[in-house]
């Protein structure tokens, strides 16, 4: 027989392992539709355009022309949806869209977009633009987006990755993992959050990826003069925010995707946690350790092993016998108690919560049906799909027993990844409901934890109330903010992760989620003391704080380290309680405004270059500016200034930005530089939220030449009758004359003064005051030496206080 003829009929197909990319083709029909439009090519590819506000766009493509429901777990459903004007004009190979503040050009060809602000400035563009590959695997599409890449541009944002500021020249991935022990460079990392800010010729914009699927970002790597983005399925849908200001990007984005409520006031205190704190013994030598040194805490954290066997929802009858009564008893010197929550429910068909899971169908299964079986630490378990409603209102409902019952005041959500011991995370052919858009675990993997965290808030929330809400969450997706707080993850108590904790923070900041924090000194190993004075000086800082470690690499208390560690851990985390009315005020405009409240130096000067790749200093809300120390063995560093004028906070000298200078830090001092013109308000020490009745609250105001406006927000701290018009919103007006500085109080909403005066301290005065009037009437002051800095004592009513300087040469 010829073998030739048996080689044709027995040939090697390779077809199969061609890549092969499809592009749109020609616009054949454009349908305009109230603020949105359609065109559709003669290969059935078809783009919408939609305008959700002047300043956003979204894109959404449809290789096959279908446009499925529109569904988003990020996009906030309560965003507002006002009608926008929409203009579209044909021209000769291109479609002009405009709106009050953007031009958007769609080439007939390929759907190549551009955007522009309405001056005409380039804000982005396309390279390929959409384009996609059938995915030889899984069905569906792999769909990519490509963009030029400006000269200069840089990116940022990206949620908590480990890498410098800038992203440009790195590429990513968004796969949340359970990643122990990461370092600077490890990706991916917990969260999954699609979105990034571009920054070129002092114009700034966003772009958000609405794609839960696995998905990339090449911010130039592979190529440097482009930029893409792509996922290992579902749509090619995002939205496209202007600025101009990288501030202004983050707030739409934020907004967008949605704001958190007020947490309570004590959230923002010091909280202390380890893995773990047991027997209750061990619970009330920590209270009373905290207690005895005068060391404020607000907030005593439980981990697993408070458990019956690692079940969740139960309490050890070894450990606790008796939990409500140990949880009142912490409450009555202060302590909140937070428990933590993970998503494995062991399979023990005497477990309670495992029954009702079984019994009602509430648990993830495999594609061939039957019940996905992992591994996590109460040894084998089932998953709750939380992508399900009756699954999300379940959970909730488990809450009552924590919350209502023994009084528990704050839930932790952790291996919400979801993490799975040995395998990573779930397999991919695990099915989901997806709130009627059923597919893989390909598909909810990166909204899983979201999910968990929303079901586990609006549990804590109903149990709680009329008190408010206190969750945090390891994973999460765009939109996770509206659930839940967040910390960095599993770090190490290394001076690298000192400084990688900086930079997380400050990325998720302005990647929506600003409530945000990490396990101060490091949750594996331990730190010597002069590490965990220097995180704890960054931790007080970041609106989430909390030490955490991990029981045994040793102890982590504050006071673990001897002298003079423990005064100093007790000095800054006095600090944090003085700082509160101001934290509570940026955090009031992060949830109304949607403001970050740490923000990059780009953030602060856009127009500066200087401020584009520096990472280590960084704003907290409106009025200060921090650096922290993050190597050791030194007494001060280096730091930008950005542009204006500021001052020192322990000294009061004044220096003028846009320039490095030398900060003085020793160890019982961390770079922290006020805004001329701010007024700094803060409280009494206290050693919990509430332990005393706030009779006086100190401004500190910082003298400039030109007017300024600070902002403080209060209410009850707690409850929601900041709902109903139970708030004070006090505007701080500062002005100068030749001989005169004053500063004016304004007040917006019903709430009351719960104190009566203000002790008012004057930084900075560059002439010898002659008199202090109140409301023009003259009152007693005190000054120091030089008399550059005045105190005063006014009402907390006062509207005008103002200092008059003596004539020159008097």
């Amino acid at each position: 027989m010829d073998n030739s003829i048996l080689d044709t009929n027995y040939m090697i197909n390779d077809l199969g392992q061609q890549r092969e990319e499809f592009f749109a083709g020609t616009v054949t029909q454009l349908l305009p539709e109230n603020n949105y439009v359609t065109f559709i090519c003669d290969n059935r590819v078809a783009l919408r355009v939609e305008a959700v506000s002047p300043t956003v766009l979204r894109f959404r493509f449809a290789p096959d022309g279908t446009f499925g429901r529109d569904f988003s777990y990020a996009v906030d459903g309560q965003r507002s949806k006002d009608p926008v004007k929409f203009k579209v004009k044909t021209l000769a190979d291109h479609y002009r869209l405009t709106t009050k503040e953007l031009i958007c050009t769609v080439s007939m060809k390929g759907l190549i977009t551009r955007i522009l602000d309405k001056s005409g400035n380039l804000l982005n563009e396309d390279e390929k633009g959409f384009h996609w590959e059938d995915h030889k695997d899984y069905g569906g599409e792999i769909v990519k987006m490509s963009k030029r890449a400006q000269p200069r541009e840089c990116y940022y944002g990206l949620g908590d990755k480990a890498a410098n500021m800038n992203l440009r020249s790195q590429r990513f991935e968004n796969w949340g993992a359970d990643t122990y022990g990461y370092t600077k460079g490890s990706d991916p990392l917990y969260k999954n959050i699609n979105f990034f800010l571009g920054l070129h010729q002092r114009n700034a914009y966003g772009i958000f990826f609405d794609n839960t699927f696995r998905s990339f970002f090449d911010f130039g790597k592979e190529r440097d003069e482009v930029m893409s983005f792509w996922a290992q399925g579902g749509s090619m849908d995002y939205y496209f925010i202007y600025g101009p200001t990288l501030t202004q990007v983050v707030e739409r984005y934020t907004l967008l995707t949605g704001t958190p409520e007020l947490p309570p006031l004590w959230a923002l205190g010091y909280h202390q946690c380890k893995w773990s704190y047991y027997p209750e013994s061990v619970v009330k030598n920590l209270a009373a350790g905290f207690r005895e040194r005068k060391i404020p805490c607000d907030a005593l954290y439980l981990d697993i092993d408070y458990m019956e066997g690692f079940r969740c929802f139960t309490w050890s009858q070894n450990h606790f016998p008796e939990p409500a009564r140990m949880v009142r008893e912490l409450k009555e010197d202060g302590f909140k108690t937070v428990v933590i929550i993970d998503p494995g429910i062991k399979i023990d068909p005497d477990y309670e919560v495992y029954q009702q899971g079984v019994e009602n169908d509430f648990f993830c299964r495999r594609a061939d049906g039957p019940l996905y079986k992992g591994t996590v630490w109460p040894g084998l378990c089932h998953f709750p799909d939380f992508t399900r409603d009756d699954v999300r209102t379940w959970w909730s409902g488990l809450f009552q027993g924590l919350i209502a019952d023994i009084g528990v005041k704050g839930v932790w959500n952790d291996m919400n990844e979801p993490a799975v011991f040995e395998i990573g995370t779930f397999p991919n052919d695990i099915r989901h409901h997806y709130d009627g858009e059923p597919g893989s675990h390909r598909k909810a993997h990166n909204i899983y934890g979201m999910q968990m965290a929303r079901a586990t808030y609006e549990g804590v929330k109903q149990f709680s109330y009329p008190d408010r809400p206190f969750t945090i969450t390891r994973s999460g997706y765009a939109g996770v903010q509206r659930y839940a707080s967040a910390w960095t993850g599993d770090n190490i108590a290394s001076w690298d992760h000192l400084w990688l904790a900086n930079i997380q923070c400050q990325r998720l900041s302005i990647s929506g989620i600003s409530f945000v924090g990490s396990d101060i000194g490091g949750f594996i190993e331990t730190p010597d003391g002069e590490l965990y004075i220097r995180w704890l000086q960054l931790g007080i800082f970041h609106p989430f704080c909390r030490t955490h470690s991990s029981g045994d690499h040793g102890d982590q208390e504050p006071w673990s380290f001897g002298e003079p560690f423990t005064t100093l851990a007790r000095k800054f985390i006095e600090l944090r309680y003085k700082l509160l009315p101001y934290l509570y005020t940026t955090f009031w405009q992060y949830t109304t405004q949607g403001t970050p409240m740490l923000r990059p130096l780009a953030l602060l000067d856009q127009f500066d270059p200087e401020c584009y790749n520096r990472m280590a200093e960084f704003g907290v809300g409106d009025h200060l500016l921090v650096c922290p120390i993050t190597q050791p063995g030194v007494d001060g560093r280096i730091l930008y200034l950005p542009q204006g004028e500021w001052y020192n906070f322990w000294t009061s000298e004044r220096v003028t930005g846009k320039a490095e200078v030398w900060a003085e830090a020793p160890l019982d001092r961390i770079p922290v530089f006020v805004r001329a013109g701010a007024v700094l308000p803060l409280y009494p020490v206290q050693q919990y939220v509430g332990e005393l009745e706030i009779t006086e609250v100190t401004l500190h105001v910082y003298y400039s030449a030109q007017p300024y406006t600070s902002t403080l927000y209060e209410d009850g701290g707690e409850g929601y009758g900041y709902t109903e018009g139970n708030f004070l919103i006090k505007t701080f007006q500062t002005a100068t004359t030749p001989t005169t500085f004053s500063l004016a109080q304004s007040k917006e909403g019903n709430g009351l003064d719960n104190y009566g005066s203000y002790r008012v301290v004057i930084h900075g005065l560059p002439a010898l005051t002659a008199s202090v009037l109140v409301d023009h009437q003259e009152t007693a002051w005190e000054a120091s030496p030089d008399f550059s800095m005045i105190v005063v004592t006014v009402p907390s009513t006062f509207k005008v206080l103002s200092l008059h300087s003596k004539p020159v040469g008097v």
